[in-house]
Parts: C-alpha cells; sequence; structure tokens
C-alpha cells in the first residue's frame, strides 16, 4: 500500500502542522520555520533536526511508519519527545550549526 504523504526525508510541507504539538517556544520555531522570509539554512536546519529525531533514514514505504505517512510521524515524534522544548530548540541550534559547517566546506 503506498502512502502518498510518505517522502524519502520529512518533508518542509508538514512543518505548519507541527505547531501545535508543544508548548509556546516550540510553536515560535515553528512559525520561524514556516514563515516566507525563513532562510534555507533555517529550512535546512529544521529538516535536520526532524530527520534526526524521527530516524528518516530507517524508514521506508512498507514500514509501519512509511505506511502512516510523514505527517503523521512528525507529529507523533515531536509530541513524545521527552525533553522540553528548550531541548529541541538546542537540538536546532546544533543542527543550524551543522548545516553551516557542511556549507562552508562546499
Amino acid at each position: 500500500m503506498y502512502n502518498s504523504d510518505t517522502e524519502l526525508m520529512f518533508p518542509l510541507r508538514v512543518v505548519p502542522q507541527l505547531s501545535g504539538q508543544r508548548g509556546e517556544k516550540w510553536k515560535a520555531l515553528v512559525e520561524r520555520i514556516s514563515a516566507a522570509d525563513s532562510s534555507p539554512v533555517e529550512q535546512a536546519a529544521f529538516t535536520l533536526l526532524m530527520v534526526r529525531l524521527s530516524a528518516c533514514q530507517g524508514c521506508s514505504v512498507d514500514s509501519f511508519r512509511g505506511m502512516r505517512g510523514c505527517t503523521a510521524c512528525a507529529k507523533q515524534t515531536v509530541k513524545r519527545y521527552r525533553g522540553s522544548d528548550a531541548d529541541l530548540d538546542g537540538q536546532f541550534q546544533q543542527a543550524y550549526k551543522d548545516v553551516e559547517q557542511h556549507l562552508s566546506k562546499a
């Protein structure tokens, strides 16, 4: 069974749907990434954050997560994250640094 919501990596189109999954700090981050003036580096960093949290690299179309789709998987991952919103923000900042470092090598 193929789910049209399943992609290879976390899709940015899902970001706005993650807004209400946690507290205000998370909501502010999601709104910043969803904004039209969000930088490509911020978007890449958020994608990297979600790939790391959701373990997208281990997902496949015929896996349970793949059958549910990226939207449901991302919502569940964010909702079940045991750390604080500050922890998530810290992980986003680290992902941002990782993306910047990778781009500086190119």
